[in-house]
């Protein structure tokens, strides 16, 4: 429950490590991070490492699975290329390439984490000393040193409010602190999705748009990915504040990221194409105006019940961000499916739901619903 105190937490997160095994990199310096969630296709993590490995730090990613989620980045990474290293295959590609995006549950991290996870997932429960604990005992485990730790903060996320928010960060400062990891703590926007795509295959498509400084790769994606790298860059050298988010900047825009990307994805088996699901819907609008909100729970619900993550090709394409005008006849979102049953069971809740996209008709209401 969320009764427990920052020494509690510690206590179970140093029983958590103790419960696996443990990779020691003997090196002063490797970085890790974390998204706490709640936030459909914000899918930084493959961006970030490749700009991080690029720069010549050492990150040795290991990701979970989705636990509730339409993908995680284990998933979204499947969608192209092998995820499921042994510890030796790990380090190897870590000492060729300085860093990787692997599968954590084939490096048994934690193992005592993965079995409460079952449990929360069963009883549906998600307390915040169990978050906590979760996170930096996976972190502590795969050999971290600096870690930052990416908080979304909006009504449909997981954390709703600043308060909340800070209240959180208080507790993975303090927590981070008694077991001698350096953290730092970012609050991003949470108010809706990240990117285009949220699914596997639609989420990879995203990160490669980035990576490859396509004209059309989504714009949110690539400043986030390009705020959380700079924050890391800085935490790990002595780069004035600032700076980081610069050089960032220069190792997409330079290709060295992209580049980074492809010799990490070939070193853990090949790189390959996304699949792409043979059945869709779009769901039209039928009036002028402006997109108002967007409920991330329901969108993700709809990503899942067409297949996501399972079916790698499955899921939901977002064509209109919050506040950005919107046309009669044309589309909202695209759901993506791999079989007919599956795109029929995502439209009928989309269908039953009509609130998860809504869209405000008065230019002056929207301002105040969306800064709300």
């Amino acid at each position: 429950n969320d009764n427990m105190n920052d020494q509690e937490i510690t206590y179970l997160t140093e029983a958590m490590v103790n419960s696996g095994s443990k990779i020691s990199w003997d090196l002063p310096l490797v970085l890790d991070k974390h998204c706490v969630g709640g936030l459909p296709g914000n899918r930084t993590t493959p961006i970030v490492v490749s700009i991080l490995a690029a720069s010549g730090l050492t990150v040795p990613k290991t990701s979970s699975r989705a636990i509730t989620s339409p993908a995680g980045t284990a998933d979204t990474m499947e969608a192209l290329t092998n995820v499921s290293l042994s510890l030796d295959e790990m380090k190897k590609v870590v000492c060729e390439h300085g860093g990787c995006l692997a599968w954590g549950g084939s490096v048994r991290l934690s193992p005592a984490d993965d079995l409460l996870i079952k449990v929360e997932r069963v009883l549906d429960i998600d307390s915040e000393g169990q978050l906590i604990a979760s996170v930096l005992s996976k972190k502590i485990a795969a050999g971290a040193t600096h870690v930052l730790i990416d908080m979304p903060v909006g009504p449909t996320a997981k954390v709703r409010s600043q308060a909340a928010a800070d209240k959180l960060a208080a507790s993975f400062r303090e927590v981070a602190k008694s077991l001698g990891l350096t953290i730092d703590i970012i609050f991003s926007d949470g108010r809706q999705p990240v990117g285009y795509g949220i699914g596997p295959a639609l989420e990879a498509r995203d990160i490669m748009a980035v990576l490859q400084n396509n004209a059309n790769a989504p714009a949110d994606l690539r400043e986030r990915s390009i705020t959380v790298a700079g924050a890391m860059l800085e935490m790990a050298t002595d780069l004035p504040k600032g700076e980081g988010i610069n050089q960032a900047k220069q190792l997409i825009d330079s290709g060295q990221a992209w580049e980074k990307f492809r010799h990490i994805c070939e070193a853990q088996g090949g790189m390959r194409e996304p699949p792409i699901a043979p059945y869709r819907f779009e769901l039209i609008a039928h009036q002028h105006g402006w997109l108002s909100s967007v409920d991330n729970r329901r969108l993700s619900q709809v990503a899942k019940l067409a297949g996501a993550p399972a079916d790698l090709a499955a899921g939901v394409e977002i064509h209109v961000k919050l506040g950005e005008e919107v046309h009669p006849n044309t589309p909202l979102i695209t759901i993506h499916a791999e079989s007919a049953g599956e795109l029929n069971y995502a439209v009928e809740y989309l269908e039953a739901y009509p609130e998860t996209v809504q869209i405000c008709a008065d230019k002056e209401q929207l301002n105040e619903r969306v800064t709300d």
